[in-house]
């Protein structure tokens, strides 16, 4: 029985080394061309999502009602607001914030949008960071308001065990809060930009949070994984021929060895059977 044929022997032939090369030319560009589709993806979802937060401010009813839950495409949109400054006992504070390298809190005080009453709907407003509770900046304002901020979304950690200790709260969450108010809030916060106050006292402003992503072009993406697949693919398929070439050179010539067989047979004596006469 004949030796198997490295493997190796078999890519090293000029043919299956050309196509070896080939092979990786056309994986490359692929791969490249799925690299790009990521990119595209990329730069659509960045520019769909600047957009939303460099957008116009516009009022918040216009995005969403009382009565809805906050849509995703309202969050990071900048927002106006005209109202009223809500009771000074429904301001709240959110424990553990940090600006710059100091730790403090945010000011949360409630606005009563125009228009609602003082038994109807608000917003709550993060008015801003202070270094303590105590600060002249966190006294509770008052009176007709007109601000611009950025909406935000309750953050995730539970706080409403915090809700029996007073109004200091580990966590800015609007089902926390709207046990500690007697009339409806909006299901978001908006994190105050400016405001026209005069000249009282404010609490240093804050950024918000970043906008969330907004998934522009999720077809890119798809495309992408497809080129991948395709070069994946360029490349197993020639594997599959090399294998299949190799196989091929190692299994022996059927009707080469029936030729064998009847060389083998023609050349062996013949014995005679038959008698010699005298």
């Amino acid at each position: 029985m004949a030796e198997q044929q490295p493997l190796w022997r078999t890519i090293l032939t000029p043919r299956w080394s050309g196509l070896l090369l080939l092979a990786l030319a056309i994986a490359g560009v692929m791969s490249a061309m799925g690299v790009w589709q990521l990119d595209v993806y990329r730069s659509k979802t960045d520019t769909a999502t600047a957009k939303r937060a460099e957008g116009a401010p516009v009022a918040l009813q216009s995005l969403f009602s009382i009565d809805e839950g906050l849509p995703a495409k309202a969050v990071g949109r900048r927002v106006t607001l005209d109202g009223t400054w809500g009771p000074t006992a429904d301001q709240v504070f959110i424990a553990d914030r940090r600006q710059g390298s100091q730790d403090g809190f945010w000011v949360v005080s409630p606005v009563m949008l125009e228009g609602t009453g003082s038994g109807g709907g608000a917003v709550m407003v993060v008015r801003g960071w202070v270094p303590t509770v105590s600060d002249p900046a966190a006294a509770a304002p008052s009176g007709p308001v007109r601000l611009t901020g950025a909406v935000a979304v309750s953050e995730a950690e539970d706080s409403s065990d915090d809700a029996a200790k007073g109004r200091v709260l580990s966590s800015l969450r609007i089902p926390t809060i709207v046990h500690l108010v007697d009339y409806r809030l909006y299901d978001a916060f908006v994190i105050q930009a400016s405001v026209d106050s005069g000249a009282v006292p404010t609490p240093a402003i804050v950024q918000p949070p970043s906008p969330p992503t907004d998934h522009e072009g999720l077809r890119n993406i798809a495309y992408a994984f497809q080129w991948w697949i395709f070069a994946a693919f360029t490349l197993w398929m020639w594997a599959r021929m090399v294998l299949d070439a190799r196989r091929s050179a190692d299994e022996p010539d059927p009707d080469s060895d029936e030729t064998t067989g009847a060389d083998d047979q023609a050349g062996e004596p013949v014995e005679s059977s038959g008698t010699v006469s005298a």
